[in-house]
């Protein structure tokens, strides 16, 4: 089994959001792989189901981004599993809106979510899918940039990354990391 946790702030007030990529992408896998109805469980929202004939868990923690922490290792904990085993997805500032980054371990740029996840979990070393979102321009923006919704323009490509993700998932979910962001890049650039 693995653990495909989405970062984003739970509300509907925030579904659109740049910072809510990570809840956006896990709603199209479960939608696409047809997998049971989302619960509470773990601080979150969970759904279980095969993708690629692996076993995955989808989790949208429900507590605020700065501790998706909380959820993430109440769901480890559970199902004993380790940090290889989770992969997290995050939107990234350092991408544009349709450009993603596989990476496992290393820096947590920032991002007050993996830095929960880092510092509740033991470390750094989970799998990550960086989400683009593109860049306001200046520092004093982020905030605000973050918890606004994507614009018309971005819609598409968001979208675009979104199915490319979901019809390539099977490739994750087998571990071939590398092979999976280039069947998605290749989607979106078709």
């Amino acid at each position: 089994m693995e653990i495909w946790c989405g970062l984003g702030n739970p509300g509907a007030k925030y579904h659109g959001n740049r910072h809510n990529i990570g809840f956006l992408v896990l709603d199209a896998l479960a939608e696409d792989y047809n997998f049971p109805a989302w619960k509470s469980q773990f601080k979150g929202l969970t759904t279980t189901g095969l993708i690629g004939g692996r076993k995955v868990l989808l989790l949208k923690p429900s507590t605020f981004m700065n501790e998706s922490g909380q959820a993430v290792q109440a769901a480890l904990s559970f199902y004993k599993l380790s940090l290889s085993e989770l992969t997290v997805l995050h939107d990234e500032l350092d991408l544009a809106p349709g450009k993603f980054r596989v990476k496992t371990g290393g820096g947590l740029a920032g991002h007050n979510g993996l830095r929960s996840i880092n510092k509740l979990c033991g470390g750094p070393d989970f799998h990550r899918i960086r989400l683009g979102i593109g860049h306001p321009g200046h520092k004093d923006r982020v905030a605000g940039y973050v918890l606004s919704d994507f614009s018309r323009d971005e819609v598409d490509v968001r979208d675009d990354m979104i199915n490319g993700f979901s019809k390539h998932a099977a490739l994750l979910a087998e571990g071939k990391r590398d092979l999976f962001q280039t069947r998605v890049t290749e989607y979106i650039a078709r």
